[in-house]
């Protein structure tokens, strides 16, 4: 390099640029941040299950004050998760009060954050371009956007990891000057990791200690390990994590027929449920094939350059050995940092979303790509291929565009107060799956979904068409950011279509209903599952009783002998109905006497035959589940308000 060329590159007038670039760099990562995660907090409903129940579980936390053990549903200790996330979500409740917004402001914190930190990591990586193109894979992504609308903490897991590689890369370069990697670096990586463990288990050890050690492995440099200042990091390691651990565990020893916090939160909840064994078994397991498959999905469209991006992987022993460059670095990290995650759920139960901890790492090989061709000459191979690839993804757009447009123009407008639930074709089998109500949909339900279907055919033609065209001249940051606006409106399709789904998914409707209708001393029952009627738990605040049901979430806590004595069976419950009390049973629409064997838990499919029109009535009935209350009272006087 000519003593004129370092002039040019520190110049002043460089130096501007590069900070405007920044800027504007920034600012647009945070733009595309707000217009997607922002605008989505408000709506729709939090939904039954994993939603719901963890915004309760931090509800009563906020109101009862006990931050070390976990409860639900009015008392029932939940002694399954890590505590972070909900420490945050009973934060924003102290703070702004308890609204679906506030339940997730935190997470959509947190991907701010973690479009930051990847930002930094892909420009000290990659370049300022390569940052960029990180954070806005990432931004855009669907995977991302889909798996924070439940209240899940797996998005926080690749925040930790992302600031804990990022540590990591500063010791190595500390290591490779001849210094001693700081003591603030090395403490910093071992903090990530015990919050990451706060967040969601072991496996905030197992991810980063398995990536970092291959890493190290593969370059010969286990010695690095010797220079990170183990014995004080793991100091710092336990006064982040121990504490917490060692409460909970006072706090809920073995009493009763429980086994106490230890047995259940590390042998039940990680090693059994790793090994598939785990009581209850109340989740499905993805195959193999479709769990590596849908990497494709949770960045699509970016993944069209996928094929470049694991090009620059640098994959022989002996360049590992001889000395990486500080791209190649880079890239064999986040390579198998995605990696780690994918191949240790591969042996062990998994859902669809226990990989998005590692589309972070993903995230940054396809902005390091695209950065390198931003750059590149316009004859370079990058170039080529790049257009190579937008001209698949002009196939694939027009596809989507013409299968949109057909599904929107042939299905039926529904009528005026359509339940979207009446237009559906049940498949309980896959409810176990995240958002395995999907699978509901029918051709006729389609019609609800029509101006999310012309938005995403007309944005997938108009964004991946652009795309080609700009990048056939050559310009690659305004065909990308084509592509970013693509997503950007799909993203805003997609919350469109769950706000039209939602009440298939949450029962708030039903809660309100209940709520108009309170009478003091009256009892709220879910018939079977305490999971398929948690929302009406968590907008009520009232605790709600269980029919057939002891099993599922809420099993382990009704095994200490101070849980509420809550659970029915057929003959308790018709005391509890014929007797004076209004009682709102909350059931499927499906739910028919007899139809389900007595042994089964939960019993959600079967109906008391004592709960008949003779005495009672149905008071609401919406997303395919009702209120049956028996006081028919109740319902005249309901049918007059309105």
């Amino acid at each position: 390099m000519t003593n004129q060329t370092l002039t040019a590159l520190h110049s002043p007038a460089t130096s501007q640029t590069a900070t405007r670039n920044h800027r504007v760099f920034i600012g647009i990562i945070v733009l595309v941040w707000a217009v997607i995660y922002i605008s989505s907090i408000f709506q729709p409903a939090l939904f039954d299950d994993a939603d719901t129940v963890h915004a309760e579980a931090a509800r009563e936390m906020a109101t009862g004050g006990d931050w070390v053990t976990l409860h639900i549903n009015g008392g029932f200790r939940y002694l399954e998760k890590a505590p972070l996330m909900y420490w945050c979500t009973a934060a924003s409740f102290k703070i702004f009060g308890v609204h679906e917004w506030s339940a997730r402001l935190p997470i959509a914190l947190g991907v701010l954050a973690l479009l930051l930190v990847v930002y930094r990591l892909g420009r000290r990586v990659y370049g300022e371009e390569g940052g960029f193109y990180s954070a806005l894979v990432l931004a855009t992504g669907f995977g991302p956007y889909i798996f924070t609308r439940i209240l899940i903490p797996d998005m926080a897991v690749g925040l930790w990891l992302a600031i804990g590689f990022d540590f990591f890369l500063t010791t190595l370069e500390q290591s490779e000057a001849g210094e001693q990697p700081s003591r603030w670096m090395c403490w910093g990586i071992a903090a990530t990791m015990a919050l990451n463990v706060l967040t969601k288990g072991l496996i905030g050890l197992v991810f980063p200690i398995g990536t970092i050690f291959l890493f190290l492995l593969f370059t010969g440099n286990l010695r690095h390990l010797l220079r990170l200042r183990l014995l004080s990091s793991f100091a710092v390691f336990l006064v982040i994590a121990a504490p917490w651990h060692i409460l909970a565990g006072l706090s809920n020893p073995a009493q009763g027929q429980a086994r106490g916090f230890f047995w259940f939160y590390f042998v039940n909840e990680h090693f059994l449920r790793y090994l598939n064994k785990r009581y209850p078994a109340d989740y499905d397991t993805v195959p193999i094939i479709l769990f590596w498959g849908l990497m494709l999905v949770w960045l699509m469209p970016w993944t069209a350059f996928l094929v470049q991006a694991l090009r620059q992987i640098p994959v022989r022993a002996r360049q590992w050995r001889s000395g990486l460059t500080k791209q190649q670095r880079g890239n064999l990290l986040f390579a198998l940092w995605a990696l780690v995650i994918l191949v240790f759920f591969s042996f062990s139960s998994r859902q669809e979303y226990y990989v998005i901890p590692g589309v972070p790492g993903l995230a940054l090989l396809l902005g390091g790509w695209l950065g390198q061709e931003t750059v590149s000459q316009p004859d370079s191979r990058e170039r080529k291929s790049g257009r190579t690839s937008s001209l698949v993804m002009v196939v694939i757009g027009l596809a989507a565009c013409v299968a949109c447009i057909f599904l929107a123009a042939k299905a039926k407008t529904p009528p005026a107060g359509y339940d979207i639930a009446e237009l559906l074709k049940k498949n309980p089998q896959d409810y176990a799956l995240s958002f395995g109500h999907f699978l509901d949909l029918t051709p006729q339900a389609m019609g609800a979904f029509k101006g999310p279907l012309l938005l995403t055919g007309i944005s997938f033609a108009l964004g991946t068409l652009l795309n080609w065209w700009l990048r056939r001249k050559n310009k690659t940051l305004p065909a990308n950011l084509v592509l970013a606006a693509m997503m950007v409106a799909f993203l805003l399709a997609a919350h469109r279509g769950l706000e039209i789904f939602s009440p298939v998914l949450s029962s708030r409707v039903l809660a309100q209903k209940i709520e108009v209708n309170w009478k003091p001393g009256a009892v709220i029952e879910v018939n079977g599952d305490y999971e398929t009627g948690s929302s009406v738990n968590f907008y009520t605040h009232r605790q709600i009783r269980i029919l057939n049901g002891r099993c599922n979430n809420i099993w382990y806590g009704s095994e200490f002998p101070d849980a509420p004595k809550i659970f029915d069976d057929d003959s308790s419950f018709e005391k509890l109905w014929q007797g004076p009390q209004a009682v709102f049973l909350l059931t499927g629409a499906n739910a028919a006497a007899g139809k389900t064997p007595a042994n089964a838990c939960p019993q959600k499919e079967s109906l008391p035959d004592y709960v008949n029109k003779s005495h009672g009535c149905i008071l609401a009935e919406w997303g395919g589940r009702w209120v049956i209350t028996n006081e028919p009272t109740l319902c005249h006087q309901d049918r007059q308000r309105q």
